[in-house]
């Protein structure tokens, strides 16, 4: 067990720790021919590449003077918390990863403190020292601050701290003093991180993460804690939810590299993938055959914010997706919330949708455009907050927000934030920039990312955790501006919208299908506004003494899934197909609304 170490890198979003994993394995040989690609190996997923950011936990193994180190790479985003806290089970220590400029930020904070509380010993890396107007020694007091305030112990304030840039490749104990490649991060982990502790016993191997081949199915990945396993080995499966069923190790593999090597056994403390077991679930636990032996379940966060999920039911259905029915929404749904942790569902009353609960809005928009690009049709509403009834009164989730802007813009998020019910606490400099915090209702967060980087030019950063649930706080304002309704179902023409430009913004171009009810665009005025953009120019015989005026049509309003997410009024529903994304009514007909708010 003393050449085997068990570590997650733990990090805000873009603080640099899936470009640190790459770079251990380049310099620990288990990687060379893709250093030319220039593409991080880790963020596989087609989404995590476009978006620079990590959804899924993964594990690695590298090999540093004959010790086994396992990797396991964690999401940094709060809305990913489910993935974050089931992976911290697997390791013995972290690295917690801070970027020299920006210091600790929320999401640093909400995956340490899950970290500390399972008395893991953190090292801590300092990264992107090369960057301008960096600050390592106030970042340094920083993070210290922060483990005092989450209630580390003597031990885990006592971290080690290494200085570096993972993209030029050094880590070293000196900011001012580069070193040639990572081997002081290497030796520090074989310092500092404790093998994993073994308790002796029959084997227990708790579920920690999910994979599936469709060559074999369902994989059970995680730490085993204690016993020995081996393949063709009768084992019985303890479940989360009470029970027990006997099952078969088919085969066994361990983490070498970037993949798994298949092996005939596995010791206590290494992490491993289990094949061969039916119908299990995470938190399960893998254990003796005549002495079975459950590990306590894994808890995770409560969602905060729901949606309703529903078929694509517009006049467009079924033209671009391959699964249009209630039976495959359902059915994919159901499959997500095996892995995804965080997620719940709920019923509706109605066999055409389902309500699902989530972590917030970019956990819900990475599940909808996966769903997308596999394929399926859907509609979703607005999202909504969820309220809960505590000690007799109403209370509403409240939110760390954390906002870095320049100086002369930061009265205007100061105003937009308290219009939603935000509260400062903190103002202070930093750089060039002013650091603000503030305590705000996940209500209050619906659109305002928009709106900031409007208001700021695009300077603002913004980004935050969930904290605790407090009592409502009243209304906030809406949406002040209508929506464009079309009236006719037909392809748009560029004469009627140049003629409705003065009306207000459009969502669409000419030469475009567009259905009747579908929004078409924002009102300059409250109210929503029925308006035809098929109608053509009527052509006459006569000569026209003069040329017509050339159209000048605005460019259209893009919305990313997030944006529309955030834009739509609760009588609005967002279409989905793997190739289009539309705001439509949910009631399409003008008359049938009418009919309906009367």
């Amino acid at each position: 067990m003393k050449a085997l170490r068990n570590l997650a890198i733990i990090a805000h979003v873009d603080h640099g720790k899936t470009t640190l994993v790459d770079k251990i394995l380049f310099q620990t040989n288990q990687f060379k021919a893709h250093e030319e690609v220039g593409e991080l190996i880790l963020d596989s997923h087609d989404l995590e590449r476009e978006r620079g950011i990590t959804i899924f936990s993964k594990n690695v193994a590298v090999r540093y003077k004959d010790t086994k180190i396992n990797i396991i790479d964690t999401p940094g985003h709060s809305d990913f918390g489910g993935e974050v806290e089931r992976v911290l089970r697997m390791a013995d220590g972290v690295l917690l990863l801070v970027d020299a400029f920006e210091g600790p930020m929320p999401q640093t904070r909400f995956v340490l403190q899950k970290a500390l509380a399972l008395g893991l010993r953190p090292i801590v890396i300092i990264n992107k020292v090369d960057k301008e107007n960096c600050r390592p020694d106030e970042v340094h007091d920083a993070v210290f601050d922060l483990f005092f305030h989450l209630d580390a112990t003597e031990e885990q304030l006592n971290f080690p701290t290494l200085y570096g840039s993972s993209k030029q490749g050094w880590m070293s104990t000196d900011w001012k003093k580069p070193s040639e490649d990572f081997t002081p991060l290497l030796e520090a982990i074989l310092e500092h991180v404790p093998p994993p502790v073994v308790s002796d016993g029959t084997p227990q191997l708790q579920i920690t993460s999910l994979d599936f081949s469709s060559y074999v199915g369902r994989i059970a990945i995680g730490k085993l804690s204690r016993g020995i396993l081996t393949e063709g080995m009768p084992v019985t499966l303890v479940r989360n939810a009470g029970g027990q069923t006997r099952g078969r190790v088919k085969e066994l593999f361990v983490f070498e590299g970037l993949g798994r090597q298949k092996v005939g056994s596995v010791q206590a403390g290494d992490l491993c993938a289990v094949v061969g077991l039916d119908d299990f679930q995470i938190g399960d636990t893998v254990a003796d055959l005549e002495q079975p032996e459950g590990m306590p379940p894994i808890t995770v966060d409560e969602p905060t914010m729901s949606m309703l999920f529903a078929i694509n039911n517009s006049p467009f259905f079924g033209k671009e997706g391959k699964f249009v029915t209630s039976r495959h929404l359902r059915e994919r749904l159901e499959k997500e919330t095996e892995k995804n942790l965080a997620l719940r569902l709920a019923e509706t009353g109605s066999a055409d949708s389902l309500q699902v609960f989530g972590r917030g809005i970019l956990h819900l928009s990475v599940l909808i455009e996966t769903m997308r690009r596999e394929g399926y049709e859907l509609q979703v509403g607005q999202p909504r907050v969820i309220l809960k009834e505590m000690v007799g009164q109403t209370c509403e989730p409240i939110e760390h927000l954390v906002v870095d802007v320049p100086e002369e813009h930061a009265g205007k998020v100061i105003e937009q934030v308290n219009q939603r019910k935000g509260e400062m606490q903190i103002m202070e400099p930093k750089g060039d920039m002013v650091h603000l915090e503030f305590s705000i209702p996940s209500r209050g967060l619906i659109g305002l990312r928009s709106n900031l980087l409007t208001s700021t030019q695009g300077e603002a950063i913004m980004s935050h955790r969930f904290e605790r649930y407090e009592p409502f706080k009243g209304q906030l304002p809406g949406r002040i501006n209508g929506s464009l309704v079309s009236m006719e179902t037909g392809m748009t023409t560029g004469y009627s919208i140049d003629k409705l430009q003065d009306r207000g913004v459009f969502f669409v171009d000419p030469n475009e299908s567009i259905y009747e009810g579908q929004v078409v665009g924002e009102n300059n005025r409250p109210g929503d506004l029925v308006v035809n953009l098929v109608k053509g120019k009527q052509l006459t015989n006569m000569r026209a003494a003069g040329k017509d005026d050339n159209t000048r049509i605005a460019p259209r309003r893009v919305f990313s899934l997030e944006d529309a997410m955030e834009y739509i009024q609760d009588d609005e529903y967002i279409e989905i197909t793997p190739k289009s994304m539309r705001l439509r009514k949910i009631v399409l007909r003008e008359a049938d609304r009418r009919r309906k708010s009367n």
